[in-house]
């Protein structure tokens, strides 16, 4: 049967059990991604902060400039899993994801702190995309009562990829960090040292560029084991009555009190 999570966006098909199982781990594999390149913001702004000695203000804005993608793609992100449906939008953030981590090239070759700004940005924006796609088309992938059941474990993938990126992050990318203190260096010794540290950053994003590519590639070859059929478009208003669902209303309230605290 169709079950469809997300206005206007194109609804599932009854799908093979087959096509199900191999979808699934797709979509288990976009929780692991996501979860874990997001968590890496968390290594690269110390590395950052002392490669341009940012204050504490400075530094934040790594996470300003990647969240500020969250508020600004969203809507659009919807748009175009309208448009182009679950497993082709899928593509197009992890090709998103991959354009963002290549932008780390010039970034790293430039050593300007804004570029590694608008690198992060084009990395969330794409981030951005999956998670609008992971989340409705995890329910989808098997019966409707038990949609809660399969996004709680799919969420178990996004916390294993929070809890191993950082660890194999600060590896690569702080392996430096103690050896020099660029507070001290001035003039040419400065943009040497800038120059040849943001390479190893550079390294790190270019693997995962090409990790994404490969994955986005095998996203698109599977595209089509997601039978669609376009639901029809009733707009914001009939989105909102999902407040109307006490716990929907409850997990938002508590995701908009949790935003505020941070």
């Amino acid at each position: 049967m169709a079950f469809n999570t997300t206005a206007g966006a194109p609804a599932a098909a009854a799908q093979p059990q087959t096509d199900v199982a191999s979808l699934r781990v797709f979509v288990f594999a976009l929780f692991f991604i996501f979860g874990g390149i997001t968590s890496l913001n968390d290594v690269i702004i110390p590395k950052l902060k002392e490669l341009f000695t940012l204050s504490y203000a400075q530094a934040m804005l790594v996470q300003s400039a990647f969240f500020a993608a969250y508020f600004i793609v969203s809507i659009p992100a919807a748009s175009i899993v309208r448009r182009f449906g679950y497993m082709t939008t899928a593509a197009i953030g992890l090709v998103t994801m991959t354009a963002g981590c290549l932008l780390f090239i010039p970034a790293s070759s430039s050593a300007k702190f804004v570029i590694f700004l608008l690198a992060l940005f084009v990395l969330a924006s794409g981030i951005t995309i999956v998670q609008v796609v992971a989340n409705p088309l995890i329910s989808m992938l098997g019966a409707p009562r038990t949609a809660h059941s399969r996004l709680t474990f799919a969420q178990a993938f996004n916390s294993l990829g929070t809890t191993v990126f950082p660890y194999v992050g600060a590896i690569l990318i702080l392996g430096s960090l103690a050896k020099v203190d660029a507070s001290t260096l001035t003039g040419a010794a400065l943009e040497a040292y800038r120059a040849s540290e943001t390479q190893v950053v550079m390294r790190t994003y270019f693997g995962l560029a090409v990790a994404l590519l490969v994955v986005a590639g095998l996203v698109w070859a599977n595209r089509r084991k997601l039978v669609e059929t376009q639901a029809e478009d009733t707009g914001l208003a009939a989105a909102l009555t999902l407040l109307h669902q006490p716990r929907f209303a409850f997990g938002a309230l508590c995701t908009s009190c949790t935003w505020v605290r941070r």
